[in-house]
């Protein structure tokens, strides 16, 4: 058991859309990930997934409208809603989701990552 220093972890990494775990419980796993610009357009079909802002803002885009969550916020999208993470400025995003989680839902391209490294 130790404790994770989240400025410690998001400084040993500078790429993008390329999110790390950092701890596993229950089933779920914590990642880090550095976003910047638009991502994908995507939805998970058996998973709800967290989006805590740990530095900076995220728009997450639906479909009707647009939620903008800043430092210190988290949101929960539900499983089966299409959303796209859009990052103006570079963001820290901690998510939490069930392992096995892929990045891009039900979409597979360039920006999947489908075994995310440990830090």
């Amino acid at each position: 058991m130790e404790k994770v220093n989240l400025a410690q972890k998001l400084s040993a990494f500078t790429d993008h859309f390329n999110p790390r775990i950092v701890g596993e419980l229950n089933g779920q796993q914590v990642k880090l990930v550095k976003a910047l610009g638009e991502f994908v357009w995507h939805y998970h079909e058996n998973e709800d997934e967290l989006f805590y802002v740990v530095k900076g803002s995220l728009d997450i885009q639906l479909r009707d409208k647009t939620i903008t969550v800043n430092a210190g916020e988290f949101l929960v999208v539900s499983r089966g809603v299409e959303h796209r993470p859009v990052a103006r400025e570079e963001v820290e995003i901690m998510l939490f989701e069930p392992a096995g989680t892929l990045n891009t839902g039900n979409v597979v391209n360039e920006k999947t990552v489908e075994v995310p490294r440990h830090l």
